[in-house]
């Protein structure tokens, strides 16, 4: 069967491991501060905050299932694009610095591009801290469109696009339509600078 959105959806629900159960988890953790922030606060039950929670958890999942494929130890697929950042980016120190340390040190820079993409992923599934997942949301999409502009087969713009997402998600904290950030500010308004974070 040819691959189609359905099927690959499918898959990726179905899919047996860790990484299901946690997406799962995640998952069902959204609809539950929806359903929370829905009854706690009647502001939240508009079609902007439905839509809002809906595109925050559609590009969480998609930072998640990107996350997929730099899993440990290996860091197969992280490596493979980071050596076409070194062939390819846009700027030539970002190129040798990636060549000369980051790949070289990939049991450093690995876990720490794993789990941010994890983070990312989380922050804006579950609606918690999303002014700040998205910034470095938009930070990691800043260091792929440079770094891989000129790629064989990659459209500059698909990042371009990723990062306005990003930074509209930094402008417009999207947890707090019917996420966890619904409910932490309620309940810690303006703590330790909370506003500033989610």
């Amino acid at each position: 069967m040819r691959p189609n959105p359905l099927t690959d959806a499918v898959a990726f629900l179905m899919a047996p491991g860790f990484t299901t159960v946690v997406f799962w988890v995640l998952l069902l953790g959204s609809c539950g501060f929806a359903v929370a922030a829905w009854r706690a606060d009647r502001s939240q039950r508009t079609g902007y905050a439905i839509g809002m929670w809906l595109l925050r958890l559609t590009v969480g999942v998609m930072w998640w299932e990107q996350s997929l494929w730099k899993i440990p130890p290996n860091y197969d697929g992280l490596v493979y694009w980071m050596k076409q950042m070194v062939d390819h980016a846009a700027i030539p120190l970002q190129g040798a610095l990636v060549g000369s340390i980051v790949i070289p040190n990939i049991a450093i820079f690995g876990p720490i591009v794993y789990t941010a993409e994890v983070l990312i992923g989380a922050s804006l599934m579950l609606g918690l801290l999303t002014r700040a997942g998205a910034t470095i949301g938009a930070l990691m999409v800043v260091n792929l469109w440079l770094g891989l502009y000129s790629a064989p087969g990659e459209w500059p713009w698909t990042y371009g696009f990723l990062l306005i997402i990003q930074l509209l998600f930094v402008l417009d904290p999207p947890g707090r339509n019917l996420g966890a950030d619904v409910i932490v500010r309620r309940r810690l308004p303006v703590l330790l600078g909370w506003s500033i974070l989610a």
